[in-house]
């Protein structure tokens, strides 16, 4: 049987990898419809996570950090991942 991933799948990981505070997952797969990358099945999502893992690092550190939890599903299940990573309090100020 085929593991086919949802956006709650992808919350789930996120949230219980980086021991997330807030995550919020968006399937956009629907506006790459005919995109090459999308005729494979794999998904384009765009996500908001805090994480106290965070801390410390750079943009693309924490970004590397996100990539290193999906990494099976990167290419595969997840084609494309737009995100914002944020300490809790970056968040804060953000909101």
């Amino acid at each position: 049987m085929t593991f086919t991933m949802t956006k709650d799948d992808l919350e789930v990981r996120l949230r219980e990898e980086l021991v997330a505070s807030h995550v919020e997952v968006i399937d956009e797969s629907h506006l790459h419809a005919g995109h090459a990358g999308a005729k494979d099945g794999g998904g384009h999502y765009r996500a908001t996570i805090v994480s106290e893992q965070f801390t410390g690092l750079n943009r693309v550190k924490a970004q590397q950090l996100v990539y290193g939890v999906l990494g099976d599903w990167m290419g595969g299940a997840i084609h494309a991942l737009s995100m914002k990573t944020f300490t809790p309090e970056a968040w804060a100020e953000e909101s």
